[in-house]
């Protein structure tokens, strides 16, 4: 498979008071076409500002971001952004068909066009009855469902997802993962995926980006190779499941050097 998104010493340095603090200090990995690639790492180690560096929104102090060839200076049309706090990003006063709606009336594209994605979007998600809706008259789960579904609606060639679980309690989480799971496979979406669940990210991922602690680096890039269709119950207890958990945390905690991990992952 080709690379869709090209990440390349990607850094990003703060000016603060006391003089500068660096995020992200060289940062490059690929992600395939058609891939679920998740990116774990320490706490406090950049994950946000690395997204928001590739989706556009955050310019980098050094390195670039590359989609499709091109580097990223700004947001772009084919990149769709769910992010974790899902209250802050649907407008309350919209119906929850008008807020999936949105971002398609920028792009001019015709009444009925924009109705039927939507329409596809919402049944993809499980809404398509509560479309007339608030979305504070929905459970949390059910909104974190109406912003991925604007995201779909836009049918983009890549979805970065930015810790879109973590607001949500465990059994909606659960239920979560594998909507997304199912529709991005059934879509053909790309996605980079980013969590600070080693589980979440072994259970979706194709390939697992583990991130050092800051200034941030890539430590390693753990392959998953586990069997799809996976499943909650099945997958998680497989031991390939256990062995791959175990190195993706203890590559998070510092315990594994390169040539550590590598190893690990051939046995």
């Amino acid at each position: 498979m080709s690379a869709l998104l090209s990440v390349e010493n990607l850094s990003k340095i703060y000016d603060v008071r006391d003089g500068a603090v660096t995020a992200l200090e060289d940062v490059s990995f690929e992600v395939l076409k058609g891939e679920f690639l998740c990116v774990v790492g320490p706490s406090g180690c950049g994950k946000t500002t690395l997204l928001r560096c590739i989706s556009g929104l955050l310019a980098p102090s050094g390195g670039v971001a590359r989609l499709n060839g091109k580097v990223v200076t700004e947001p772009a049309e084919s990149v769709g952004v769910v992010f974790q706090d899902y209250r802050g990003s649907l407008y309350p006063w919209m119906t929850v068909g008008d807020n999936v709606a949105l971002p398609l009336k920028a792009r001019r594209l015709s009444r009925e066009a924009i109705r039927s994605r939507v329409s596809e979007a919402l049944t993809s998600v499980g809404l398509v009855d509560v479309s007339s809706r608030r979305p504070y008259q929905l459970s949390g789960g059910m909104q974190q469902r109406v912003a991925i579904a604007r995201a779909v609606a836009y049918r983009p060639a890549i979805m970065l997802m930015d810790e879109p679980f973590a607001s949500v309690d465990a059994q909606t989480r659960i239920g979560l993962e594998d909507l997304i799971k199912d529709m991005c496979q059934n879509l053909a979406i790309t996605v980079l995926f980013v969590t600070h669940d080693i589980d979440e990210a072994v259970y979706l991922g194709d390939r697992v980006v583990v991130l050092s602690a800051s200034p941030t680096s890539v430590r390693q890039v753990v392959d998953v190779n586990l069997p799809r269709p996976r499943d909650q119950l099945r997958t998680k207890g497989l031991p390939e499941f256990t062995r791959i958990r175990e190195v993706v945390y203890r590559l998070v905690r510092g315990q594994f050097d390169t040539d550590e991990a590598q190893n690990a992952q051939r046995s």
